[in-house]
């Protein structure tokens, strides 16, 4: 009475779940955060699906070097690495944040080969931010 449920490897074969990598991505979003402490990647499909994505802490960097530019460079190539051989060509970017690796992140994103359709800056702007403390009184 119950169905079975079709596999898509046998353990034999030793490749469960290796449809991973199968997807082809033509064109995606690149969002760079950069902070004074940290750079992160982040590759998605248009839908907004991650597919991959790197950071400077993941790249080794520790301490005071993960905000500099280069640790963004690093960051920025690992997470492309894996996109452009599935195939990506075109991207969005969106850049958020005041970090050193703005630049250097974007540099790399294009010395990898991807073309940009299109950079946003995206870093959040208070309209008039929060309510200041009160006075001190003396």
């Amino acid at each position: 009475m119950a169905k079975t449920i079709p596999r898509i490897g046998s353990r034999r074969s030793g490749r469960i779940g290796s449809r991973k990598n199968t997807r082809r991505i033509p064109k995606g979003v690149i969002h760079v955060q950069a902070s004074f402490n940290n750079t992160i990647v982040t590759v998605t499909d248009v839908r907004g699906r991650v597919v991959s994505w790197s950071s400077a802490g993941t790249c080794g960097f520790r301490g005071p070097k993960r905000g500099t530019p280069f640790a963004a460079q690093t960051a920025a190539q690992n997470a492309i690495r894996t996109v452009v051989d599935q195939g990506m060509q075109r991207a969005d970017v969106m850049i958020k944040g005041p970090g050193l690796g703005r630049d250097a992140a974007l540099r790399a994103i294009r010395k990898g080969g991807i073309l940009f359709t299109s950079i946003r800056d995206v870093t959040p702007m208070p309209h008039n931010g929060c309510r200041p403390p009160k006075k001190r009184r003396v």
